[in-house]
């Protein structure tokens, strides 16, 4: 065992109640609880590696943490946040979402995996590195932002208005990642974009009796009826000039999804579906998971949900709808042929409410210096071989923060193919945790090396 694994060896049990203590404070950006109190912590665990780190108030948004550490040649930017999702439903964890237990090798907690396990984990990994081997061979800046759970809508300011900061950034470690359902890691080269609305349809000025459903409109039946225009069956999105927006992926790309395993049989017991859509099976899955765009109705809501029942005709329905986006759709443009083909069909009584800003499209390309050395540190640390995936089929603010101003990035983490980001009893393995800190140490001297 070499100094840094003995060091991490020695402090396990430190490492883990600071994660515990991370993961106990909520900070839920939708509901605006305990971010100011989170973005503290994280500050005051940077200042305590030795950084120089301070809170940057960007508009009325919550607070940027910007650390830098380290000199040298080459800087690697390592983006992270510190807010979570809502924990709800609460009935569905096996313990509290803000108890962080752990139990079965794994601490369970709303956010360990998305995203707090990988902030702590990394700031804890160059604690190691100062520790055991030395001052650090490159430059590190760490971007830790508590809005992209909400969609990041203060990050794109955050650039503009600190783009000195962000000079002279030569890869980007991004904030999510880990193991796949064959215990492979995971490296990722961008991200769908995203655009998130609500569609709202109006009845009568009150609920009514429903015995008025005879003379008065249903906007619930309203709402179903242009829902129904924008998707087939076959799951075709029908939505006037969208699909002929869609940049088909490349030779590179389409030759790409021929390294990618996918254990379909694995993946349809693990999410307990008989078959994915169309029964689509191989590279052509694959394809459609990463390359195409969605339309996914989010939720729905109208009248009257509560038990047994209640005769009423509400005069209101809407539906949450996101669409996750690939090259050539921009949120604007998704937003704008969305009206427009309501309107086409008589549907301009619907309000389009847009809920957060939208997200673009980000790719990075798979010979850039930081996924290379990414790819040799996983394989320095890990059995398996990595897995590089050209984009994952989620979301994020990577192109603002990255790609619009020309530094490639490559997501990787310390999760495992259950986590259950956003959902109930969200965990991380604790193997998983500490073998994340030796893929740090290897990405910092792999990446200042090359």
């Amino acid at each position: 065992m070499d100094k840094f694994q003995a060091y991490v060896e020695a402090n396990r049990e430190r490492f883990l109640v600071e994660l515990q203590d991370f993961c106990r404070q909520p900070s839920i950006a939708a509901q605006n609880v305990g971010m100011r109190e989170m973005a503290d912590k994280v500050l005051a665990r940077l200042d305590k590696l030795g950084a120089d780190a301070r809170l940057v108030e960007v508009g009325e948004g919550a607070p940027v943490v910007y650390a830098e550490i380290g000199s040298g040649p080459r800087t690697l930017m390592i983006y992270d946040h510190y807010d979570v999702q809502p924990a709800e439903p609460l009935d569905l964890w096996e313990s509290g979402p803000w108890e962080a237990a752990i139990r079965d090798g794994k601490v369970f907690a709303r956010g360990v995996a998305d995203n707090k396990g990988n902030l702590v984990n990394r700031i804890q990994a160059v604690e190691a590195y100062l520790a055991t081997i030395g001052p650090l061979p490159l430059r590190i800046k760490f971007v830790v932002e508590g809005e992209e759970e909400i969609g990041s809508a203060h990050l794109p300011q955050f650039v503009r208005e600190n783009r000195a900061l962000l000079e002279g950034v030569d890869g980007c470690l991004w904030e999510f990642g880990g193991k796949d359902i064959n215990e492979r890691p995971q490296l990722w080269c961008g991200l769908k974009g995203d655009v998130y609305v609500e569609l709202h349809a109006h009845g009568a000025k009150r609920d009514l009796h429903s015995a008025y459903a005879a003379i008065v409109g249903d906007p619930a039946w309203r709402l179903t009826w242009a829902l129904a225009t924008l998707k087939d069956a076959e799951d075709r999105i029908l939505i006037d000039d969208f699909m002929s927006q869609v940049r088909p992926p490349t030779a590179a790309e389409v030759e790409a999804l021929t390294t990618i395993p996918f254990d379909e049989e694995k993946e349809r017991t693990a999410l307990g579906i008989p078959a994915f859509i169309n029964d689509r099976t191989g590279v052509d899955l694959v394809k459609k998971y990463l390359y195409e765009p969605t339309c996914t109705i989010c939720g729905l809501y109208s009248g009257y949900i509560g038990q047994g029942s209640k005769t009423v005709l509400p005069n209101h329905a809407f539906a949450k709808i996101d669409f996750r986006l690939v090259p050539n759709l921009s949120p604007d443009l998704v937003v704008d042929l969305l009206k427009k083909h309501l309107a086409r069909r008589g549907f301009d009584d619907i309000q389009v409410t847009l809920v957060e800003t939208g997200l673009e499209v980000a790719r990075s390309p798979l010979d850039s210096t930081v996924v290379c050395a990414a790819v040799e540190a996983a394989k320095a640390v890990y059995p398996n071989e990595p897995i590089v995936y050209p984009t994952s089929a989620g979301s994020g603010p990577m192109y603002p923060l990255c790609q619009a101003l020309g530094i490639p990035a490559v997501s990787a983490g310390c999760g495992w193919h259950d986590s259950r980001g956003h959902a109930p009893n969200e965990s991380i393995r604790i193997v998983d945790y500490f073998e994340g800190m030796l893929f740090i140490r290897e990405l910092i001297d792999r990446f200042a090396a090359m």
